[in-house]
């Protein structure tokens, strides 16, 4: 798991390039290869796990979930110890959408649906699938002791003990429990779900990481707390004593098998932990029991991916480049190197041990992307366009049946009763030049490409044509380029915009980083109103109780 906090440092402002993740190609993990390219064509999402690598699971475009593998301690959930090389459905689960999935290495299997059901299956000699006993799960067992209403968002699992995240911010933890991986204040094993309170009491959690023995989790506030084992210093609370109950940090994590990256909200990467095999990127060997922060000198870091099977760290920056560190291939890669990989999960394909799955994967097929490809070539393309739009007075060249079938508003227009379906040239006024042409390459693309000050006029258009898809590509575009020297500007336009939402992120980045976002020129260009508003705001959210 990955989480963006809060940061002091500053990065300068970059221009935010957010695209569809390339496709992955799920035949990198050997597994794969025992199917056939119309099996894999099928496949909507997938996990590699288990201690060599040998075990996956996957579910297709119907829904239907299937296993295969070594099956051991009946991680395949098949309802039998048998290995098999064939792919075999889990009826149990049929049409129920997947949204998160984790793999512990005792090893147990937890999965929440979209329904917010809780499955879980495997080893259980700790009780870490929740169900009270210690009989292994050889088949997805419905988890709902002390779960009944709740609504399961997330999943984590640690080595023997397991994690769920409620719809309304709440964290549940049960199993194994030697080092207070549970939470619960004591080193007894947990046999059923168990809110995690003591310091959680009352506070909303975004998300959850586990480490072999450890426990983390992030406020909505962008506060991380963890507990459990801390030996290596992965808590970076600066020792390395075990914590029974929550203790409050200072980062959101990404967990290895003994490790922590943490990503900032400014793109900033830290890490701290055991340091073997120079899984921190430090340079060195040495371990850490605070944060370190490192690839200073790198631009801004948008995703950090490790996974507690391994001692592996990946990471990419705003403008697609990946790196690792780590155990990669046997070798101990001490600094953050430059892949040709166009994605972090390359990195746990290739050069992981064993090469698992960081994340549940989603797939994208050549067939989308090679016709994306062609239609790249055509777009503003005089040549080959039979329809112009004039925006503050260029042109832009499309091509109507591409709009008509990309764009359900275009589809309306272009009809006998619409005056605009016999014009050769549409003026445009109410947006701007590289809003509507941004907006226009997209139906052909798939991409934005734009400063996050335009993404929130594109998001204004795409609110107004229906086209949900470029909402949330703009919403990206402003979330990773926000900085302290333009968070300000960004509020406005959201204001501006009525985008609610984007509003509400802004002025939870202004508030957290108060005291430089009002020494910046966007601050004191605002209209009076408005600074009271923000003012009011931020001062019922305690910004000024000290």
């Amino acid at each position: 798991s990955q989480i963006t906090v809060n940061s002091k440092g500053r990065l300068p402002w970059v221009q935010a390039r957010v695209r569809y993740p390339a496709m992955v190609d799920v035949g990198k993990w050997p597994l794969f290869t025992l199917l056939g390219a119309q099996e894999v064509s099928r496949i909507r999402q997938a996990c590699v796990f288990g201690t060599s690598a040998n075990e996956a699971i996957y579910i297709t475009q119907d829904d239907e979930v299937f296993v295969f593998g070594l099956n051991c301690s009946n991680c395949l959930g098949t309802g039998d110890s048998q290995s098999t090389m064939v792919p075999k459905k889990l009826d149990f689960l049929r049409g129920k959408k997947v949204v998160s999935l984790s793999y512990g290495s005792g090893p147990h299997v937890l999965l929440a649906t979209e329904g917010g059901e809780l499955f879980a299956w495997g080893h259980n000699g700790y009780s870490q699938l929740g169900n009270g006993t210690t009989n292994q799960g050889v088949s997805p067992i419905l988890v709902s002791t002390n779960l009944q209403n709740k609504k399961i968002t997330q999943v984590a699992c640690g080595s023997h003990h397991s994690l769920a995240l409620t719809h309304d911010g709440e964290v549940f933890a049960w199993g194994y429990n030697n080092c207070g991986q549970v939470g619960s204040g004591a080193t007894a094993n947990q046999p059923t779900p168990r809110r995690v309170t003591n310091c959680l009491q009352g506070k909303v959690v975004m998300g959850i990481a586990c480490g072999q023995t450890s426990s983390m989790a992030v406020l909505d506030n962008g506060e991380v707390f963890g507990w459990g084992y801390n030996g290596n210093g992965q808590l970076g609370v600066g020792n390395n004593g075990n914590q029974l109950t929550p203790c409050r940090l200072v980062f959101q994590i990404a967990s290895g098998y003994a490790h922590s990256l943490a990503l900032t909200d400014e793109g900033l990467l830290y890490a701290w932990g055991a340091n073997t095999y120079g899984q921190l990127g430090t340079g060195n060997k040495s371990n850490q029991l605070s944060p370190v922060h490192i690839m200073a000198e790198k631009e801004r870091i948008v995703e950090i991916a490790a996974c507690h099977s391994t001692h592996t760290s990946a990471c990419k920056t705003q403008s697609g480049q990946v790196y690792m560190w780590g155990q990669c291939r046997g070798q101990s890669i001490v600094l953050p190197h430059l892949t040709h990989f166009s994605c972090t999960d390359d990195v746990f394909a290739c050069f992981a041990t064993p090469s698992v799955m960081w994340r549940l994967l989603s797939m994208e097929h050549d067939d989308f992307l090679t016709v994306a490809q062609s239609l790249r070539k055509e777009f503003d393309s005089p040549e080959t366009a039979d329809l112009k739009f004039s925006v503050d007075g260029k042109y832009i060249h499309v091509h109507k049946a591409v709009l008509k079938i990309r764009c359900e508003h275009f589809r309306s227009m272009f009809q006998s009763h619409w005056t605009e379906d016999m014009k050769e040239v549409i003026e445009i006024d109410q947006f701007s030049y590289p809003v509507y042409r941004s907006f226009l390459e997209f139906l052909y693309t798939d991409n934005v490409d734009l400063p996050p000050e335009d993404a929130i006029g594109l998001l204004d258009l795409a609110t107004s044509y229906c086209e949900n898809r470029l909402k949330r590509l703009c919403q990206h575009i402003i979330k990773r380029g926000i900085t302290v020297e333009n968070a300000f500007s960004l509020l406005s336009a959201a204001v501006r915009y009525d985008a609610e939402d984007l509003e509400e992120f802004c002025f939870k980045f202004c508030v957290n980083h108060l005291t430089e976002v009002t020494q910046t020129a966007a601050f004191w260009q605002i209209d009076g109103n408005m600074l009271k508003e923000f003012i009011c705001r931020a001062s019922r959210c305690g910004a000024f109780k000290n």
